[in-house]
């Protein structure tokens, strides 16, 4: 399946200065087949040499015992037999079981900097030790990161664009010539799209799910798949955490996510999973799991808001699930409410909210929200080439009421509302209304300073 990372690969491998690269993602989101099936089969075919860190043994132990990146290379050289030069690409794959390979990056880098190394897996392991050393605890620890000897990507969940790009290119093609012509589509094509997007509402981005729905139109089987991959996130929480107690607040916290979202007030709130709890009691658990890229944490902005974004109070947050499809499994809802006619009358607004965080942050936009005087909020406040957009999730046409009194504190180049709705700019209003299926491309503009009307 096809992959907007692809090209950050590719940009990587094109940069004359480039240095040896870790692939960050939560589990299961395609790390492996991006870097080995798609990347290294298509540009360093029959020339790049994987290793598998949790089966190949006898190579991990003789990583763990030395970061001599000399040494590294001579080794699996006469071990895979087949000479390392700067035309291999060396892959370090599951290197939460040798963390001794990314402090070994550094010499990669220093000493063998023109050939291309590769290093992923399972990660939260790794940031949780370097987090440690950046404290300075665990002083006779053997880990150290390699901080300014790499370069780094974050692969996500398949976002809807990546979605329907695999599952209807024309479809796709159409969409995106329209929001570049900056024209909206014809309303058959338009609720065509929109069907499209509540399919993914359902299925989500985890790529097993995608391609199981892809390859044989199985909604079943594609929900059967995410309930695996649920109960998998679940079990993991065992492997990287120090305590028993730090495991069940993690699980509880991740099982509670749609709960927390589905009130009236969605900051997070401690006593909706344990009984006179405070905040600080998760933040262990929180931690964890914004790391492990499994939880997306958006931070309020309040009255004025100054440039660069800051939270105004750490305390008060929102946590959205990283996948839309393991959300819309954990609400429990009726997998129907998903494609019958009648699902923009049924389906929560919060689902449309944790769609578009999701994309946001796989656009590489750190997310915020803004919160005024009484009931007045606006979902997501982006900023853009020192700029600011505020962003209004609705299902239909919903009031402006909250982005006036927003205008009243704040200067902002034009608001984005996002909807069913078909495109369309309000110059007096300054409103851009974009549907669900163009968000994406407008969360990359944003990304890339190129937004235009």
């Amino acid at each position: 399946m096809e992959r907007n990372a692809t090209q950050k690969l590719l940009d990587w491998n094109n940069n004359k200065r480039k240095k040896p690269l870790i692939v960050w993602g939560a589990r299961q989101v395609g790390k492996t087949y991006l870097i080995k099936d798609i990347f290294a089969e298509t540009f360093y075919k029959d020339n790049y040499i994987y290793i598998d860190c949790k089966i190949e043994d006898e190579i991990r132990d003789f990583c763990e015992n030395t970061a001599n990146a000399a040494k590294i290379i001579e080794y699996i050289s006469l071990f895979k037999g087949k000479k390392i030069t700067e035309e291999t690409l060396l892959i370090f794959d599951e290197v939460q079981e040798c963390p001794n390979i990314i402090s070994s990056l550094k010499y990669f880098c220093q000493d063998f900097r023109e050939i291309p190394v590769i290093a992923s897996g399972s990660m939260v392991r790794i940031k949780i030790q370097r987090e440690t050393h950046k404290r300075g605890a665990g002083n006779n620890d053997k880990f150290l990161f390699p901080v300014g000897k790499i370069n780094q990507i974050t692969v996500y969940p398949m976002t809807f664009d990546e979605f329907l790009m695999n599952s209807n290119k024309v479809l796709y093609d159409a969409i995106k010539k329209a929001y570049e012509d900056k024209k909206p589509l014809d309303s058959k094509i338009h609720e065509l799209a929109i069907e499209q997007v509540y399919k993914y509402l359902l299925i989500g981005g985890m790529p097993e799910a995608v391609e199981a729905y892809i390859d044989d139109n199985d909604l079943f089987e594609s929900s059967e798949i995410l309930k695996v991959l649920y109960d998998n996130y679940l079990s993991d929480m065992d492997l990287y955490q120090a305590s028993r107690e730090a495991v069940l607040r993690s699980r509880t916290l991740f099982s509670n996510i749609y709960k927390q979202l589905n009130r009236e007030s969605k900051n997070f709130s401690p006593g909706l999973i344990e009984e006179k709890s405070k905040t600080r009691d998760f933040a262990t658990s929180i931690q964890w799991l914004t790391m492990a890229h499994i939880v997306n944490q958006s931070f309020q902005l309040k009255e004025h808001i100054t440039s660069p974004l800051m939270a105004d109070n750490e305390s008060n947050f929102r946590l959205f699930l990283g996948d839309i499809g393991m959300f819309s499994y954990q609400s429990g809802i009726n997998a129907a409410s998903f494609i019958s006619n009648n699902a923009d009358n049924t389906l929560s607004g919060i689902f449309f909210e944790n769609f578009v965080a999701n994309e946001l942050v796989a656009k590489g936009h750190k997310l915020f929200y803004w919160k005024g005087k009484s009931s007045s909020e606006l979902e997501f406040i982006v900023e853009s080439n020192n700029k600011l957009y505020p962003i209004d999730v609705k299902k239909g046409k919903g009031t402006l009421n909250s982005l006036e009194k927003f205008a009243n504190h704040n200067k902002f180049e034009y608001a984005i509302k996002v909807s069913r709705n078909n495109y369309g700019y309000n110059c007096e209003q300054k409103l851009l209304t974009v549907p669900f299926y163009v968000f994406p491309f407008v969360a990359k503009d944003l990304a890339d300073g190129t937004m235009k009307i």
